[in-house]
């Protein structure tokens, strides 16, 4: 039985974004604690508002403000809440249409039991006692016994948007957390890399051998099983220094990152070159790679001292 490899994979950014005059007065609204929507040109009012009619497409901006009280209109229960999510205990995922909105709001429920909620149930807002201009001002939406009275007692009254210190940008941090599991051919391509070999798999039907192997081929689209030992030796087909240093990468800038066109491959593959100077690594430049005690995988290219590649010989490869 071959090993069967898993791997956690963490893909992380901040995401910044600049705020137009809709969005900038909702969010420096739930700091002060006014939640804001905005009406439609059907007279609906939408919250959290949007920046354009959802039916015409037009610029909407008549901003008004709704009621901190709502109803839920659907929901699902979370018994097992993940980090940075609204609440550490079991909530309920609720869609809330606040009093005076046409539209429901997302947030979280703080319930007791997923026997405790349902739909038509009455929520109010529970502010964060720190506000900073997000929707986690609005901590979570918690159960409220006061009946929803009709238009009368929850109308959406005008509002002009304006405050003290506006919120005009938002960084939020994006963050996609899953295990990958590579199939039979990069699991047999990881198992030949730990013994410090490199190999492809050729296509039945063009020929043509691909590294690292993707157990089809990615342009006939047919299964290919044949195994191919390539290189160990390549060229440098293109290549971009990098001058911007990574978080939590130990390599000092600038470096050179490259296509390979490793021997016997028609595909090249990337990786770092060094034991060069940076502006010394060009096209043609044939390395070879290197690996570190206990890598699965070649930790950077070096030049081997061979004569440069002739153009001809990876052009098909650019």
């Amino acid at each position: 039985m071959p090993e069967h490899l898993t791997a956690p994979l963490v893909v992380s950014f901040p995401f910044t974004r600049s705020l137009g005059p809709v969005q900038s007065a909702f969010l420096t609204g739930l700091r002060e604690r006014v939640v804001l929507g905005v009406r439609a040109h059907d007279g609906r009012v939408l919250v959290p508002p949007a920046e354009y009619d959802p039916g015409t497409a037009e610029e909407i901006r008549e901003l008004v403000e709704v009621g901190t009280t709502g109803t839920v209109t659907t929901w699902a229960w979370n018994p097992a809440p993940r980090p940075n999510q609204p609440l550490t205990t079991p909530f309920a995922w609720v869609l809330v249409r606040l009093d005076g909105a046409d539209t429901a709001l997302l947030h979280a429920l703080d319930a007791p039991g997923p026997e405790a909620v349902h739909t038509g149930a009455r929520v109010r807002v529970r502010w964060a006692e720190q506000r900073t201009g997000a929707i986690t001002d609005i901590a979570c939406f918690e159960p409220h016994d006061e009946p929803y009275d009709g238009p009368e007692t929850g109308h959406a009254t005008p509002h002009d948007g304006t405050f003290t210190d506006p919120v005009t940008s938002l960084t939020a941090p994006a963050r996609l957390d899953y295990t990958y599991t590579p199939g039979r051919a990069q699991t047999s391509h990881l198992g030949n890399l730990a013994r410090r070999l490199l190999t492809g798999e050729r296509c039945p039907s063009c020929r043509k051998v691909h590294v690292p192997p993707r157990g089809a081929c990615p342009t006939c689209g047919v299964a290919a099983t044949e195994q191919v030992a390539v290189g160990p030796r390549g060229t440098v087909t293109t290549f971009c220094v990098v001058n911007i240093k990574a978080k939590n990468l130990a390599i000092d800038v600038p470096y050179v990152y490259a296509h390979i066109a490793l021997d016997g491959a028609d595909l090249a593959l990337h990786g770092r070159i060094a034991g060069i100077p940076y502006d010394r690594v060009r096209m043609g430049l044939r390395v070879e790679p290197v690996w570190r005690d206990g890598d699965r995988h070649p930790d950077y290219y070096r030049p081997t001292g061979e004569p440069d590649a002739d153009y001809d010989t990876y052009k098909r490869l650019l």
